[in-house]
């Protein structure tokens, strides 16, 4: 009897990974809470990455005097990238990342970046790491596996945002009922947008959950090959937590907005 042929294997994508890596972390820990942990380090390494590419970009560009230069938030808001005091980057959170304290660390890099940047105004979670009582060690060892990202890391500008997405619509999943708040399923916004054709104008959600909308008209504006400079975003939303992962959301795909702040 002739043996079946074996099934070629499937090779898992770097956001399936993350996300079982991820989950196997959580504990006891609820969706619902475990969300904003996972997702606000993958916006801290995110924006660490961005940093450090434009600090050794001034380093190459000025020499001598790149030391003054660097330590300059317009040069890097010119470029859209967030500045980071010392304590915020994301090599400075590794180094700690096995300490006792290390939720104390995220919680005041989190804090500082907010105040260092205008336009993450309300974004950061406020003292969340410190209150949602996940074990250090665990957090040492998410950390760590929202590091190895680095290692897939393809040239698109968009493999953060995949990411965030993507783990954002597998919280959604697991909280079940409630999970309309902020995530809407991504096959409906994509009709949604093909329907109203965003070229042009403004664009407004008035209850815009993790900013989909934006998102999706974001990617339809380049896909048709338009600019998205043509349009405005505009939105509105209820719940604080919710804003605060649109904000992030919006923040990590380049996204200017204006939800009402």
């Amino acid at each position: 009897m002739a043996k079946r042929a074996a099934k070629p294997k499937v090779e898992k994508s770097i956001e399936t990974q993350l996300w079982e890596s991820a989950n196997k972390l959580r504990g006891n820990i609820e969706a619902s809470e475990y969300k904003h942990v996972v997702l606000s380090l993958i916006f801290l390494k995110y924006a660490g990455v961005r940093f450090e590419r434009q600090y050794k970009k001034l380093q190459e560009e000025y020499g001598e005097v790149a030391s003054a230069i660097c330590n300059m938030p317009q040069s890097y808001a010119k470029d859209n990238v967030f500045y980071l005091p010392e304590e915020c980057r994301w090599s400075y959170i590794m180094e700690n990342a096995k300490q006792p304290n290390i939720p104390q660390i995220i919680d005041k890099a989190l804090s500082d970046i907010e105040k260092s940047n205008k336009q993450l105004t309300g974004a950061m979670p406020v003292n969340y790491y410190t209150q949602v009582g996940i074990d250090p060690a665990k957090l040492g060892s998410l950390i760590d596996t929202i590091n190895d990202m680095e290692k897939h890391m393809d040239d698109s500008n968009d493999f953060f945002g995949r990411v965030y997405e993507y783990c954002l619509s597998n919280f959604a999943l697991q909280e079940g009922k409630g999970k309309g708040e902020y995530y809407t399923p991504k096959a409906i916004v994509n009709l949604i947008t093909e329907m109203i054709e965003p070229y042009k104008g403004k664009v407004y959600d008035p209850a815009c959950g993790s900013g989909g909308m934006f998102v999706q008209s974001s990617k339809f504006i380049e896909a048709h090959g338009g600019n998205r400079k043509d349009i405005s975003v505009y939105g509105q939303e209820y719940t604080l937590t919710t804003y605060k992962l649109a904000k992030m959301n919006l923040a990590i795909r380049g996204i200017s907005a204006n939800l009402g702040e």
